[in-house]
C-alpha cells in the first residue's frame, strides 16, 4: 500500500493532542427546562424522533419522541470509532478485508474488495465519512479479541456515557439490534465531538486513496454521505447519516448555528431528502429565534 503522507501526518498529531475521554468529561445533555421563545409546534419535522439540543448548556431546545428505543444504522459507527481510538491501536498499522467482513445481512455494496489491505486509520476515515461497512467490520475485527470483544467494549462505552437505553450487536449498523434513543444519541454525539480524528473524518467532504488487494492497485473515491458537510450555509463539526430499512433515514450532527453550538439528532426520517430537509429547517427556526432575541 502506498502511504498517504498528510493523512498519517494528520494522525499522529491528533492521536498526540487528543485528551483521554472519561466518562464524566462528555457533555451529558440531559432534558432540562427549555428558555426557547419560538414556538416548537411551528417546526414541523418529518422525522420520527427529534433531538436540538444547545451543546454549552444542555438546554433542549426541541424534543420529540426522544425516549422512543429504535434502530439506529449507521449512525453507529461513531460508537465503533470512539472504540478503535480508546483502544490506543497504531492507526497507521496495514489491516486486511477478510471475507467475513462482507455484508450477508443486507447485502451492501462495497468498493473494498476481499484482500483490500489500508491503514486502519483509512478504514476508519471512510467508516465515518462515507459508511463503508467492510471498513467498520475490518476495524472491529483487528481488535484484541475479535469482533465479539469489539461489541463488548462498544456497550461498555455506552454505559460509561450514560446511554441507558442503547444497545450494540454489531459495529456496522446493519441489524436493526443496535438500538438507542435520540437522547441517548445525543450524548454519544457529545462524547465524539471530543476526538479530534472523529470531527475532522466525519466532516471531511470526500478522500481519494490508493489500495492494494491481492490483484493489482486501484484508485478508491469517496464522497461525504451528508451532503450538507459541502454548504457554505453550515459549520458542521461532526456528522454522521445512517440508513436500513428498519431505522429509516436518520442524520446526528454537531454544528454552529448563528454561532452556538448544537447538536441535531433526527431518526427515522422519511424519504431520501427528509433529514436533509429536516436540518435546514431546524437552522433557519434557531436563526430566526435568535434574531427576534437580538432584535
Amino acid at each position: 500500500m502506498k502511504a498517504i503522507t498528510s493523512l498519517a501526518a494528520t494522525v499522529c498529531l491528533a492521536v498526540f493532542f487528543a485528551p483521554a475521554l472519561a466518562a464524566d468529561d462528555a457533555a451529558s445533555p440531559g432534558l432540562k427546562k427549555v428558555h426557547f421563545s419560538a414556538k416548537p409546534a411551528a417546526l414541523r419535522l418529518r422525522s420520527g424522533a427529534v433531538l436540538v439540543v444547545a451543546q454549552d448548556s444542555g438546554e433542549p431546545l426541541f424534543a420529540k419522541n426522544v425516549d422512543q428505543i429504535m434502530p439506529i444504522a449507521s449512525i453507529t459507527k461513531l460508537m465503533t470509532a470512539m472504540v478503535v481510538l480508546d483502544s490506543g491501536l497504531p492507526l497507521l498499522e496495514s489491516i486486511e478485508i477478510d471475507k467475513s467482513d462482507v455484508d450477508r445481512r443486507k447485502g451492501s455494496r462495497s468498493k473494498l474488495r476481499v484482500g483490500t489491505t489500508l491503514m486502519r486509520a483509512e478504514m476508519l476515515k471512510l467508516a465515518l465519512m462515507a459508511s463503508e461497512n467492510r471498513a467498520a467490520a475490518a476495524l472491529a475485527r483487528n481488535f484484541p479479541g475479535g469482533s465479539e470483544a469489539f461489541v463488548a467494549a462498544m456497550n461498555q462505552k455506552a454505559a460509561e456515557l450514560g446511554m441507558v437505553n442503547s444497545h450494540f450487536e454489531d459495529p456496522t449498523g446493519l441489524t436493526p439490534d443496535n438500538v438507542s434513543t435520540a437522547e441517548d444519541l445525543a450524548k454519544m454525539v457529545a462524547a465524539a465531538h471530543t476526538y479530534p480524528l472523529i470531527r475532522e473524518y466525519t466532516t471531511s467532504d470526500s478522500f481519494k486513496l490508493e489500495s492494494e488487494d491481492r490483484r493489482r492497485h486501484r484508485l478508491l473515491s469517496y464522497v461525504n454521505s451528508n451532503r450538507l458537510v459541502k454548504s457554505r450555509q453550515w459549520d458542521i463539526g461532526l456528522s454522521k447519516t445512517g440508513y436500513i430499512s428498519e431505522a429509516g433515514r436518520c442524520l446526528v450532527m454537531q454544528a454552529m448555528i448563528a454561532d452556538k453550538p448544537v447538536i441535531i439528532v433526527l431518526l427515522d426520517s422519511w424519504g431520501k431528502l427528509s433529514r436533509i430537509a429536516d436540518a435546514n429547517r431546524i437552522k433557519r427556526w434557531i436563526e430566526a429565534d435568535l434574531l427576534r432575541i437580538s432584535g
